[in-house]
């Protein structure tokens, strides 16, 4: 990948020029701007290439400013060349280029945290569904003693039952003091057939789960770090 730049023909020989992406051409690319006297750089938006530019320009004192490529074609004039930076660099001059809103660096770390947050609930979701479908092959009806399986009362039973416990009477006992149904009802929920197929499954799907939790607990103590 490479970047195309252009400077206004009085200010160098060479008003035109290319940089490859690597952080040394992006650091030439601001110091060539800054020799030049350029104080503002339009820079089109092209997926997340343009952050690493859009920074490095701030760092040196640049005003930055995102735009849409896809703008430059509702201007009427020359017909844009991708291999031709002039005429942007000229609509961006006249101020016919449209700035898009970009948040300081700290709200960016936030909102990226945040993002990756919510892409991770989706995943996790998943991992709760083989968790009854293999109680219920081994005939342990979780479920109808406990109203959230994933809450208090369930994943700790659950977890037990990973470990190796089998005394429905033991789990039982794990049951959250404010948990409506009884001891004895647990219990009596808790026997069933004991299968280590089941109990592995039940055992992986408990462990992508707890991995995609730590995950997103991860994000929210990073965010308010």
């Amino acid at each position: 990948m490479y970047a195309i730049a252009a400077v206004p023909p009085d200010r160098d020989p060479q008003p035109v020029r290319s940089y490859t992406s690597f952080t040394p051409d992006l650091h030439a690319l601001a110091d060539w701007l800054v020799a030049c006297r350029i104080t503002t750089v339009a820079l089109e938006a092209t997926g997340v290439s343009w952050i690493p530019s859009y920074e490095l320009l701030a760092q040196r004192g640049s005003v930055p400013s995102l735009v849409n490529a896809r703008r430059v074609t509702m201007v009427l004039g020359r017909k844009r060349d991708g291999n031709d930076a002039q005429w942007p660099q000229q609509l961006h001059v006249l101020g016919l280029r449209g700035r898009s809103f970009r948040p300081d660096r700290a709200i960016c770390a936030v909102r990226a945290l945040v993002r990756y947050r919510s892409a991770r609930i989706p995943h996790r979701a998943p991992q709760i569904l083989p968790m009854p479908q293999a109680r219920k092959v081994m005939h342990l009806q979780l479920s109808a003693v406990v109203t959230d399986v994933t809450g208090l009362t369930g994943l700790t039973i659950i977890r037990a039952i990973v470990a190796g416990a089998r005394d429905p009477v033991l789990l039982a006992q794990h049951r959250a003091a404010n948990g409506k149904s009884s001891c004895a009802k647990i219990a009596q929920a808790r026997t069933g057939s004991w299968q280590d197929a089941q109990r592995c499954i039940l055992e992986q799907a408990l462990a992508l789960f707890d991995d995609y939790t730590a995950k997103v607990h991860a994000c929210d103590h990073r965010s308010a770090a």
